[in-house]
């Protein structure tokens, strides 16, 4: 009959379009997560292109986050990942994710079993770093409590989760004119003194555009562990560089070119470097004081004062497990919820751990929120909660 005829011509029309018209082709790959993104650019060089150019457009930070328990045999962060990979519009080239390290490589209980399955943290590190792209680095940490907002939205509310699995892994894609790099300084048996040219080797150093440093330490109950991070905060406590972290459990993953696995009994720092002229940045430091509503919302509004962009930006909230719900007597979620309040389209991550990183500091251009006069900020804290908002320029 005539209509299949022109059934057949309109779709012979459809495919001239798809095949020869750029502007069309992108309009409709720009609906497309980024796995079926990368399907189609095998289809022909011209969606090759288009799809190259728009992953390039998609510089927005993405972010899986686990809230619910998952099966004994793999963490709720595994199946999170798997799952939602698929959906994200983004093509991470950086990922820190953290999870709680009670479930990430504890006994779990399985009633229908009867037998307690013991999850092993090198094989939930190595199923989660497979669902990533080969060429990610990948920072893992785990923490004895997470804060994490759930996925959806970046107004969600963010959660302190104390006890209980969870974990949450962020996504940077390439975003342009930053640089986001993975380093590792463990500490040498032989040597007492840290040998500082490792800095400029892990672009800490000689680095005009270096702006946020987020440090871990690990294994900080061995002896000389606290002496070995203040060899590494020291030299990087300059008025131009933002430092915030803390003190984890331990770290599971560091995937990257000069990163290698040490023995597991060494104690040492990890963490991630953020270079770029276009980044900002603030923290602020909740100590011992700050300890109900009203306190911890007046140092919020210090963070507020920074005049930190919202948009394209993350908070970190770095904890000690002394927080939280016990610090605040029966409030639970105190500090997060506060932090919601100030920055309602901010997402907060971070971590409840053995110790805190972090000063009152704002690197915005030319402003700083406290001038010292030539005293060296204290970094290293217990029993505070170090606030980080990082800003990594205008989207397009």
């Amino acid at each position: 009959g005539r209509g299949g005829g022109g059934a057949m011509e309109s779709a012979a029309k459809g495919g001239y379009v798809l095949a020869n018209l750029a502007e069309v082709v992108e309009r409709v790959l720009g609906f497309l997560p980024t796995k079926a993104l990368l399907h189609a650019a095998c289809v022909c060089r011209l969606w090759r292109e288009c799809a190259r150019r728009t992953l390039r457009t998609r510089q927005r930070i993405a972010w899986v986050s686990a809230l619910e328990p998952g099966p004994a045999e793999n963490h709720a962060l595994v199946r999170a990942l798997a799952r939602e990979l698929e959906k994200v519009h983004v093509l991470p080239q950086t990922v820190l994710y953290i999870a709680d390290a009670e479930t990430f490589s504890g006994h779990e209980e399985c009633h229908e079993q009867k037998k307690a399955r013991k999850r092993n943290s090198k094989e939930t590190a190595l199923a989660l770093e497979k669902l990533l792209p080969k060429r990610c680095q990948v920072l893992g940490l785990v923490t004895p409590g997470i804060v994490v907002t759930p996925m959806g939205s970046s107004s969600n509310q963010p959660q302190e989760i104390e006890e209980g699995e969870a974990g949450f892994a962020l996504l940077f894609p390439k975003i342009d004119g930053v640089k986001i790099h993975t380093f590792h300084f463990s500490k040498d048996v032989k040597n007492r003194v840290f040998d500082e040219s490792k800095f400029a080797e892990a672009g800490l150093k000689n680095n005009p555009d270096l702006r946020v440093v987020l440090l871990f330490g690990y294994n900080s109950w061995k002896t000389g562990a606290t002496r070995f991070l203040h060899q590494i905060v020291n030299p990087l406590n300059e008025k131009s560089i933002i430092l915030a972290g803390g003190q984890v459990e331990s770290f599971t993953s560091l995937t990257s070119e000069n990163n290698h696995a040490q023995p597991g009994d060494a104690c040492g720092v990890v963490g991630l470097a953020f270079s770029g002229p276009q980044i900002q940045s603030a923290t602020v430091l909740l100590d011992q004081d700050v300890a109900d509503e009203r306190t911890a919302e007046a140092a919020m509004q210090r963070l507020k004062a920074a005049n930190i962009p919202e948009h394209n930006t993350i908070g970190f909230m770095f904890a000690c497990v002394g927080r939280g719900y016990r610090h605040y007597k029966t409030k639970r979620n105190m500090e997060a919820d506060a932090f919601r309040k100030f920055f309602p389209n901010v997402p907060l991550f971070g971590f409840f751990g053995h110790g805190e990183i972090g000063c009152d500091r704002i690197v915005t251009g030319n402003f700083v929120l406290r001038e010292c006069n030539d005293i060296k900020d204290d970094l290293l804290h217990g029993y505070t909660t170090v606030m980080t908002l990082i800003h990594l320029g205008s989207t397009k």
